[in-house]
């Protein structure tokens, strides 16, 4: 899954696509680098961002994902939170939902999944993008982010909704501390008992600069250091990251190490 952030102030890559030609370039390039899917946000989430309007995401977002549906064989997400959008945005051609609340900031989501079989990416946050990162706590966070994914699946179900259409995302960074993030992604496997494909997200984080004392620019290395480890151990089946062919090259070298008849993992 390639990023595609349409916003000025994006931790890693704001204000790089600022006009709809930019950014649907871009998201080409990163199809011919190996994205199966396009993640298109018009609001930052980063912590401490500052909210948008609906009227202002609106803008950012659906001119470029209605000139991308006449131009690749993609699959598209639209990251928001905004009920009003998500709907605006399959109609023009999203076929995924993907929710930082997973569905809990506007009640309205739940209305749209229900009124579409679109893909639904549902993630767990503690509090909201402004104030999450302001002493989050956990008893026991793998355990604690396990159940309420286990439990948000449950009640769409309850509303429905498929499991067949829900993928999961522990969220790395939303609402954790550096500890909570790397117990999460050591934990991964127990979240395999949900049943559902987990989608994860570290590509350039901050707990990467914990871990390594890296720059945002300069944190590619340790997030293909997860991204093997994650794959090694089958604990995600999407990548959500910047640097699509870095991290398809080593996908695809994995694979075929793992798959080769004198493999021994």
């Amino acid at each position: 899954m390639g990023i595609l952030n349409v916003t000025p102030d994006s931790f890693s890559d704001g204000g790089k696509h600022a006009t709809v030609q930019a950014a649907v370039d871009f998201a080409l390039k990163m199809v011919e680098q190996g994205a199966a899917i396009l993640d298109i946000g018009g609001e930052s989430t980063r912590p401490g961002s500052k909210p948008v309007s609906l009227e202002e995401e609106r803008r950012r977002v659906l001119p470029v994902l209605e000139s991308l549906s006449n131009k690749t064989q993609a699959l598209m997400s639209i990251d928001t939170t905004k009920a009003a959008l998500a709907r605006e945005a399959l109609q023009v051609g999203a076929h995924i939902i993907n929710d930082i609340s997973a569905m809990d900031f506007d009640p309205e989501m739940m209305g749209v999944a229900k009124e579409s079989t679109c893909g639904l990416i549902l993630m767990h946050t503690s509090g909201k993008p402004e104030t999450m990162q302001v002493k989050p706590h956990y008893e026991n966070a793998p355990r604690e982010v396990k159940s309420y994914l286990s439990a948000k699946v449950d009640a769409l179900q309850r509303e429905g909704i498929r499991q067949e259409r829900m993928v999961l995302d522990p969220g790395i960074g939303f609402g954790k501390t550096y500890e909570h993030n790397l117990a999460l992604l050591a934990s991964l496997r127990d979240f395999q008992e949900i049943g559902r494909p987990i989608c994860l997200g570290v590509s350039r984080k901050k707990f990467l600069q914990s871990l390594l004392g890296r720059g945002v620019e300069d944190r590619l290395a340790g997030t293909l250091g997860v991204l093997a480890y994650c794959a090694l151990r089958k604990t995600a089946q999407i990548f959500r990251v910047h640097d699509v062919w870095q991290a398809a090259d080593l996908l695809r070298a994995m694979k075929a190490l793992e798959e080769h008849p004198q493999a021994e993992f």
